[in-house]
């Protein structure tokens, strides 16, 4: 596998983006433990296919506090590091088949407009991505901050540990702006675009784009489609093992929140 395709899947949308950190819900009256558990058609992040087009096992668990305090933990199955090894020149016997995010951070809210605030560790748990030449252990570390003003919200997130096993790429960072529109009768619309940055990396730099459609139907239970496209689609380097990681795909799943 090339350098440049390191990043999260190298780069792990999830479809359900909503069950991340980076969406983590308004701080309740009293302090709150929810539980979230889902399945998608298959894993993305950022753009990028984490479990080589195939469906994931998704869950997780958050604290929120009244004080605006927050913390979770959220976890996915993956097929991204396997694959890299396998397709690596030469190849690489690599392990970590879960994605396990650990979160926490602060929600306030100034002059109408809502800020969080945070850090979001990637664990992939017992990984030996670093097995494969030129690369390092893929757990990565970042900081997040978010606005959001209405129903739109930009946020950046800066890692400071190199970035899911790309060597030498502390400092990489990921722009994303997104929209949340209420349709009525349970139905909300999510447009999205990101671009990460790859630090001393730049053939790995790309944008992505989703538009994702979510359906609440009560009782804690959702679903969501998604269209999700890249402009990194016609690079080869994010061809891993034969599948292109960055290709479009359309993306289905449900969740049940308790």
């Amino acid at each position: 596998m090339e350098k440049t395709m390191n990043l999260k899947s190298k780069i792990v949308l999830a479809l359900l983006a909503t069950s991340s950190a980076a969406f983590a819900q308004t701080a309740p009256v009293a302090p709150e433990v929810t539980y979230n558990v889902g399945v998608v058609s298959q894993y993305r992040y950022r753009g990028l296919a984490q479990t080589k087009g195939d469906p994931a096992l998704q869950g997780g668990v958050d604290y929120a506090n009244a004080n605006g305090f927050y913390l979770g933990a959220w976890g996915s199955t993956i097929k991204w590091i396997k694959e890299a090894g396998a397709g690596a020149s030469p190849a690489a016997d690599t392990k970590g088949p879960v994605e396990l995010d650990v979160y926490g951070g602060y929600k306030f809210e100034a002059a109408g407009v809502a800020y969080d605030v945070g850090y979001l560790r990637y664990q992939y748990v017992g990984n030996t991505y670093n097995n494969i030449s030129g690369n390092v252990n893929a757990n990565t570390d970042e900081v997040y901050g978010a606005a959001t003003y209405g129903v739109f919200t930009a946020k950046y997130s800066y890692a400071f540990s190199d970035l899911f096993g790309t060597a030498n790429s502390k400092g990489s960072a990921y722009i994303d702006l997104s929209a949340n529109l209420d349709l009525g009768n349970g139905y909300s619309l999510v447009p999205h675009v990101g671009h990460q940055k790859v630090s001393n990396s730049p053939n790995a730099s790309y944008t992505d784009f989703a538009l994702t459609l979510n359906k609440d139907l009560g009782d804690g239970l959702s679903a969501s489609v998604a269209a999700i496209s890249t402009n990194a689609k016609n690079v080869d380097a994010f061809t891993v093992n034969g599948y292109n990681t960055a290709k479009n795909a359309m993306v289905v799943g449900v969740k049940y929140s308790f």
